[in-house]
């Protein structure tokens, strides 16, 4: 069924409206219903009810989507009172795939005066070549209005490449921080799990993306409203912008010694250029003999052996979801050639990084 309805033009906003921001969440920054709108938000506009869009880039995440999209919905059914609408819209008003295979229908396409109040450009795997002139032109123009423009997910990299994040801090998920440092090494570029910098929001998608929107829900309202709408997800604690995206290496590998734990973040730290071992063992305090025993006892293989798994992940990582060719992944990753990456993949993977990729493109 075609769920497209006309967003109607919006009448010209004062000058002092077009600039403003998302004002602050007391006491400081708060530690799928998509398609569909609920009983209690109609789409019909309502006064102070906030309407939200989101710009579905094909592949998107329906995790990242319903995380930002369920929240609005939970606040109008706590207050009791129609505080947000939520919209769909796509570079063509055609259906949108996730990248779960789902598949959504817009309400509209993009238009040089979309009526909504703030803009999320939602995007997932599949970006690295996504290089829409008109939907960057879109973006530009709804971002010269001053409302409130975020990126959900491997959306801020659809923002940055639309040059609408200079001079301003920003995050992604992390497994594309790095492929977002490298294309714009002018950026500002965190690891927290959401940022907002004037009118400027991104996080770094799934879960974080229900934070993010507590935050603004927090800042429009009041952090009680926040709270009963976390309540309704099981989201026992509401997490602080600037909390780790990553699961604590500690739970991830279940270790509790500090030594080691600092160690492993080290090495996921420096990918591309290796820090020998011994330099390791000496930045966590113990020496190179009791860093290797201590390896042994917990992993059953010496530190060497686990940081070349440590980089050969990531090298997989990279086969799977860029389309860097093997050579630069090998350099990515602190391999001195394509044929050195292969040697040591193989041993680990039992496939070659190039089996490895036309497997996964089938």
């Amino acid at each position: 069924m075609d769920m497209r309805r006309t967003i109607n033009d919006e009448r010209p906003q004062p000058a002092a409206a077009r600039h403003a921001q998302l004002p602050p969440a007391g006491g400081g920054a708060l530690a799928a219903a998509h398609t569909q709108s609920a009983a209690d938000s109609s789409h019909e506009r309502r006064p102070g009810t906030q309407r939200i869009g989101f710009f579905l880039v094909p592949n998107f995440s329906m995790m990242a989507l319903s995380s930002a999209s369920e929240p609005l919905r939970a606040a109008n059914r706590m207050s009791g009172k129609a505080l947000y609408s939520w919209h769909l819209i796509s570079a063509d008003g055609e259906p949108v795939s996730s990248s779960s295979g789902f598949s959504l229908q817009p309400e509209s396409a993009m238009t040089s005066s979309i009526a909504v109040d703030q803009l999320f450009v939602v995007a997932s795997i599949g970006v690295e070549n996504y290089r829409n002139e008109r939907v960057f032109d879109f973006l530009r123009r709804y971002a010269a209005t001053g409302k409130p423009l975020g990126g959900v997910s491997l959306g801020t990299m659809i923002l940055a490449r639309a040059g609408l994040l200079d001079k301003r801090r920003c995050t992604i998920h992390w497994e594309a921080l790095k492929a977002l440092a490298d294309e714009f090494p002018s950026l500002t570029v965190t690891r927290e799990l959401y940022c907002i910098d004037g009118d400027r929001l991104t996080c770094g998608g799934g879960t974080a993306a229900i934070d993010l929107m507590l935050d603004v829900i927090a800042r429009a309202h009041n952090h009680r409203l926040a709270a009963d709408v976390a309540d309704q997800f099981l989201h026992t604690r509401i997490r602080a912008s600037q909390e780790s995206q990553k699961m604590a290496i500690q739970w991830r590998y279940g270790i509790e010694d500090r030594r080691i734990v600092n160690a492993i973040t080290l090495m996921e730290q420096n990918i591309e250029r290796p820090v020998a071992v011994q330099t390791l063992a000496s930045l966590v305090g113990i020496s190179p003999r009791q860093f290797e025993r201590m390896w042994l006892k917990h992993f059953g293989m010496g530190p060497s052996q686990f940081y070349l798994g440590v980089r050969l992940k990531a090298a997989q990582k990279l086969l799977h979801e860029s389309t860097s060719s093997i050579f630069d992944i090998a350099m990515q990753c602190g391999f001195a050639s394509a044929s050195h990456l292969g040697r040591c993949y193989r041993k680990l993977f039992d496939i070659t990084p190039g089996q490895e990729r036309a497997a996964r493109g089938k």
